[in-house]
């Protein structure tokens, strides 16, 4: 059977194609760098606005609760006007709010960090339009088998885009300040959009599509009663919010004792994100050739040793756990995203729009509850609130998900 669309008859992608891909890569770069800049610098963002580390970490929950509740609109937008029209408005207005989020703390002393958070949250929501929409493009544009891998190399590009935003922005933030460090993201950012604008390729399997409101619930409602797909959001939802419920306070926990490493420093220990880049394209295509379920399940599985590996009082240990976890996590979530278009029982678009608004909305929840697990019970709190969460999801996989 010949593969539909720009792909031929050998499955090997063609320019068309191949030009998504790297598009989508760097606005995956673009989103990701930009909502999690302030992760690296949290505890300086805690000591100059003079708030805890649960407090401090909003400015993560703001911007991933904002793209939460923005996938879903931002579906129904690209289903009238197209996939790449809508995404280069999304994040085009989510630079724009980004600048403005590190200006409101010099402006306001008194109301700065609120008024960021707000602002955080807006940025948030645009940032919505490049999750809510890219496995859509992708899977209209790419044949089925390709799409299945290709997931894997846009997940890849949000992962970078992730090491970006906190390797550049924390070693700037400690010298510079923590607003000059994320506004230097949010220019990385732009020049990202400027790539996605050159290489975006026109679609040529889109049909423009207006849904009326009770159409769009029920291509909502149609997906939610597929069990392998209320899973599946359930995935994003519990292993996101313990996988940036670890990065949010990791930096908190190597800055102190036994560890008292200087942030600058620290902050390189995010380089452990590049397990994501290069497991995420691996994960889709072990996927692809085998099965979906075991590849997912393995990568929770690893994702859960290596945070069982943070609780050792070893630096290189600490590293290596991190590391682990890293490339456990995007493993999973690669092929779970790439999951949740394929299964899709009504609208496609929507579907990986409610898996995107369960995979923010855990990372809103758990990445501010995890500073109450630290403060609670320090960094063996955070540890086994996430070990729990991870638990949940891999039992909850193995038993529901069908093997294919």
């Amino acid at each position: 059977m010949t593969p539909r669309g720009p792909a031929g008859r050998d499955g090997q992608a063609a320019p068309h194609s191949r030009r998504l891909l790297i598009a989508l890569f760097f606005i995956g770069v673009a989103t990701f760098a930009q909502l999690y800049s302030p992760q690296g610098l949290l505890p300086l963002i805690a000591a100059e606005q003079q708030v805890s580390a649960d407090r401090a970490a909003l400015m993560i929950s703001a911007a991933t609760l904002g793209l939460a509740l923005g996938v879903i609109p931002w579906s129904y937008v690209g289903d009238a006007h197209g996939r790449k029209p809508a995404m280069v408005w999304a994040i085009s207005l989510a630079c724009l709010f980004g600048g403005l989020a590190v200006l409101m703390p010099g402006i306001s002393a008194e109301f700065g960090f609120e008024l960021a958070l707000v602002l955080r949250f807006i940025e948030g929501f645009m940032l919505g339009g490049v999750p809510a929409l890219a496995v859509a493009y992708l899977n209209e544009e790419v044949s089925p088998k390709i799409a299945v891998a290709a997931a894997g190399t846009y997940i890849s590009g949000t992962s970078l885009g992730g090491l970006t935003g906190r390797i550049v922005a924390a070693p700037v933030g400690e010298q510079l300040g923590w607003k000059i460090g994320m506004l230097i993201v949010t220019v990385i950012a732009a020049l990202c959009v400027l790539v996605f604008l050159r290489m975006a390729p026109a679609a040529q399997n889109f049909t423009p599509a207006r849904a009326r409101p009770g159409e769009a619930l029920r291509s909502l409602t149609g997906n939610l009663g597929s069990p392998t797909l209320r899973i599946l959001y359930l995935q994003g939802f519990l292993t996101m919010g313990g996988f940036v419920a670890m990065y949010n306070f990791l930096g908190f926990h190597l800055t102190a004792p036994p560890f008292s490493i200087p942030l600058g420093i620290a902050s390189f220990v995010f380089l452990a994100y590049l397990a994501g880049t290069w497991s995420s394209p691996r994960a889709g295509r072990l996927a692809a050739r085998y099965s979906r379920k075991p590849v997912l399940l393995a990568g929770n599985l690893i994702m859960m040793l290596g945070v069982g590996l943070t609780l050792i009082p070893n630096l290189g240990v600490v590293i290596l756990g991190t590391v682990v976890l890293t490339g456990g996590f995007f493993a999973a979530h690669a092929v779970a995203s790439g999951w949740v278009g394929a299964a899709a029982t009504a609208g496609r678009a929507q579907s990986a729009s409610l898996y995107n608004l369960g995979y923010y909305g855990g990372s809103s929840l758990f990445g501010y509850l995890g500073g109450t697990a630290l403060h609670l019970a320090g960094w063996p709190g955070t540890v086994a609130m996430v070990l729990g969460l991870a638990g949940l999801a891999t039992l909850l996989a193995a038993v529901v998900l069908p093997k294919n």
